[in-house]
Parts: C-alpha cells; structure tokens; sequence
C-alpha cells in the first residue's frame, strides 16, 4: 500500500458528521501521514480488507488511540457468524471504543424517490440502505454476545463506558447532468466526481481529453500525472468491453496537467 493510497484513506471524508441514521461516527485522530512508511498488506485482499490495514496503521500512528483488537471473530460452534473490526482505547479518557470501519464507492441515481435508497455501488448490487441496516442489526450486537464480552473482560479493560461507533468513508459520484444534486443529511466533501453512461461519453466534447482506467487499489487515489494516460479512442475500446461484462469502470480524464475529472461509467 503506497504513500498515496493511505494519504487517499486519510483525506477521505466521513459519510455524515456526529450520530446519524442511529449510529455515532468515529472522528478520525489527526495523524502525521508524511512520516508513515508503506503499509504491508497481504496479497489479494479485497479494497475493503485493504482499508483494515491502512486504519490500522494510522491509528497506531496517531497518540489519541491504541488498537486493542482488529478482526475479531465471532463463533456459533464452530461456525464464523461474524467479526467485529476494532477495538480501540481513547487514551485520554481511558475509555474503549468498538469501531466498525467501511470505505465505499457510490454513485447518486436521482431517479430513486426515497434519498436514503438513492445510494448505490457502481454496479447497483452495493446499497447503502443495505449496508446501514446490516451495521445495525447484525454487526453491532455481536459486541453484546457473552463470549465476546467474556474475551473484552479477560483484557481488564473498562467495559462500563464502552461505546460503538463507525468510521464510514465514501467517495460520492454525482450524475453528470446534476452536477448540484441535494444529499443532506450526508457530507458534500465526500462528493468527488460524476458517473456518466457510454453515449454520453463518446460525445465529441470528451474527445480530446486524455484518459486512465485506475485499478480497484487505485480508486482511493486522486488522479495525478504518474500514470501513462490513453487516447479517447483507445479508451472508449477498453471500457466498452468491460460494460459489455456489466462491470462499470472508474475513469480520470486528464484536461490539462492539473486538471483532471474522477467519474465512473455505468452500463445500467
């Protein structure tokens, strides 16, 4: 994991500020990201997974918490039914925080009627209502089961002012023709670029513009010039054939040294 990738993490914004939808948001320790050294991730892992290590490591970093546990498993048996991702000690208030972390990737379809189902992965099988309701009713009570709080008692820690809450990371994708759509009660600083379909694309208007399909690791950066940009054409070929396998790809266009646009092509 590169420098730019945990500066990416970092200077992502929370989804919302304070408690909405039922749930506290964690608010980040101020860390200093110029001093980390690349973070060793296993190979293969998922974005999400990936996301685990770079907390991880900034939080170390910082002098506000200590990680207590990540990744705990919960059991039925021998069956895994669950894990909870962070347990994390304020160390000033000498309290004790279970955090759930998620780094999404949503685009906005105004054409939903009800705001809070409007929220959806790019490929429209991620939803951001689904993921709330799981937060709350599947992944929050696992801290409550006797054998986790059996294992949180073993480490003698403070569990009368435990609290649980999420660090919920977004980039927001606008449609490119509302470009100043309304998301309140979310943060408008998540909002990042725009998600347009393949018509609208090889229109002559983007036809000058050089461009770069990012790799799934990559979505956390913002564009910048240490890639080897494409031409329209050969663009337009290489994202075709990924709407064609309904997979919609993450897109900078470069309009000058400097200037560039993030947005996402969808096939839906």
């Amino acid at each position: 994991m590169s420098y730019g990738q945990i500066q990416g993490f970092y200077n992502t914004p929370p989804l919302w500020k304070g408690s909405q939808f039922g749930m506290k948001q964690f608010v980040f320790p101020d860390c200093a990201i110029e001093q980390n050294t690349p973070v060793d991730i296993p190979e293969g892992l998922r974005l999400g997974h990936q996301m685990e290590y770079v907390f991880k490591h900034l939080i170390q970093q910082s002098e506000a918490y200590e990680v207590v546990l990540k990744n705990i498993p919960v059991l039925e048996g021998k069956t895994t039914v669950g894990e909870i991702d962070f347990i994390l000690k304020d160390v000033a208030k000498n309290e004790i925080v279970h955090v759930e972390l998620t780094y999404k990737f949503y685009v906005i379809d105004p054409s939903i009627s009800e705001p809070i189902h409007r929220l959806l992965g790019p490929n429209r099988r991620d939803m951001f209502f689904t993921k709330l309701d799981k937060m709350k009713t599947a992944q929050f009570p696992l801290l409550h089961r006797p054998d986790v709080l059996a294992q949180l008692e073993a480490l003698n820690l403070n569990l009368n002012s435990l609290s649980q809450q999420v660090c919920f990371k977004a980039q927001l994708f606008v449609p490119f023709e509302m470009p100043n759509i309304n998301i309140r009660p979310l943060h408008k600083k998540c909002i990042v670029g725009y998600w347009l379909r393949l018509e609208t694309l090889e229109q002559a208007s983007f036809a000058h513009f050089q461009y770069y399909i990012p790799f799934k690791k990559e979505w956390v950066l913002r564009p910048n010039e240490s890639v080897s940009w494409i031409s329209h054409f050969d663009m337009l070929m290489e994202v075709n054939i990924r709407l064609l396998k309904k997979n919609a790809p993450m897109l900078w266009i470069r309009h000058s040294e400097g200037n560039y646009d993030k947005c996402f092509v969808v096939w839906w």
